[in-house]
């Protein structure tokens, strides 16, 4: 291993490793924190996925969720240079399948969802129309990264396996 890739390692292992928690935050939500939202009256279940959304901006989030794509797009850039390197179809597909099946996928669809439920009172009418649709829409997109993200952790743990060396 030459200086210049030396530094790749730990660039994919953090970008595995992020990928992995952020698909296990993800999965938590899909599988029980959503239902047992929607198993509370609607005005409750609001306040609370309204306080969620304010409380998971930051930093230790942050790293995890975009964190990935950051290093992602670096050894993409790098690839580009290198692209006879055996981990290189790892990373570039991982990193590919978080920035769109992760954070594009926030972007477009459950940030606005979220976006949509932070302007209505919890106890309101239109709140609690907006609850129900909201419980479905925004739970399927979760559904969608969390596959993206787990995908992405195994194809960058790939690039980390003995018969694609860095």
């Amino acid at each position: 291993m030459t200086m210049i890739d030396s530094w790749r390692v730990p660039v994919v292992l953090f970008a595995a490793i992020a990928s992995a928690l952020t698909a296990g935050i993800f999965f938590a939500f899909s599988t029980f924190v959503m239902q047992a939202l929607g198993q509370q009256p609607s005005a409750p279940g609001i306040a609370t996925m309204q306080s969620i959304n304010i409380t998971v901006i930051n930093p230790w989030f942050m790293v995890a969720f975009f964190g990935p794509a950051a290093a992602g797009l670096l050894l993409t850039i790098s690839t580009l240079r290198h692209w006879e390197n055996p981990g290189a179809i790892y990373w570039i597909a991982g990193s590919l399948l978080y920035l769109i099946g992760t954070i594009g996928v926030t972007i477009a669809g459950n940030i606005p969802l979220n976006d949509a439920l932070a302007a209505v009172s919890s106890d309101s009418a239109e709140g609690t129309m907006l609850w129900v649709r909201y419980l479905s829409d925004w739970t399927i997109w979760n559904h969608v990264r969390t596959v993206a993200a787990c995908l992405a952790a195994t194809l960058f743990t790939l690039a980390l396996c003995g018969r694609t060396a860095l």
